[in-house]
C-alpha cells in the first residue's frame, strides 16, 4: 500500500472535491458536511463523467453528465443504475492536517 501526502484538509470546501492523479489513476477527493473526507476514482462508470464536478448531496455524489447517483463511502453506483467505481481510504493527519490518501501498488510482488 501505497501513502501520499496531497494537501491540506483545510484547502477543499465542504461539499467540493480535488483531483490528485496517482500511479496513472485520477482521483477525486471531497469533504463531506462535518469535515470527512472520501476519496474514489473520478471517472463515472456510465459515460466517464468527472465525478469531482458532479453534487455532493450528504455522502453521495451525482454524476454532471446524467445525475447517476454514487455513494463516497464505498463507489456503489445507487439503484436503479449499476455499477461501482474504486473507493480509497482518505484520512487526515492530527497534528499536520496533511491529507494522507492510500494507493494499492499496481506493482507486481516478487516471490520469496
Amino acid at each position: 500500500m501505497n501513502r501520499f501526502i496531497i494537501g491540506q484538509a483545510s484547502e477543499i470546501e465542504e461539499k467540493r472535491a480535488r483531483v490528485v492523479r496517482i500511479l496513472d489513476t485520477e482521483i477525486a477527493i471531497f469533504k463531506l458536511t462535518g469535515g470527512e473526507l472520501r476519496a474514489i476514482e473520478n471517472l463515472c462508470p456510465h459515460k466517464n463523467g468527472k465525478l469531482s464536478e458532479g453534487i455532493v448531496c450528504d455522502h453521495h455524489v451525482y454524476c454532471p453528465l446524467h445525475d447517476w447517483k454514487i455513494d463516497l463511502n464505498d463507489g456503489l453506483v445507487q439503484a436503479p443504475d449499476e455499477g461501482c467505481v474504486k473507493s480509497y481510504h482518505v484520512e487526515v493527519e492530527e497534528t499536520t492536517g496533511n491529507i494522507i490518501l492510500y494507493v494499492e501498488s499496481k506493482e507486481p510482488t516478487r516471490a520469496s
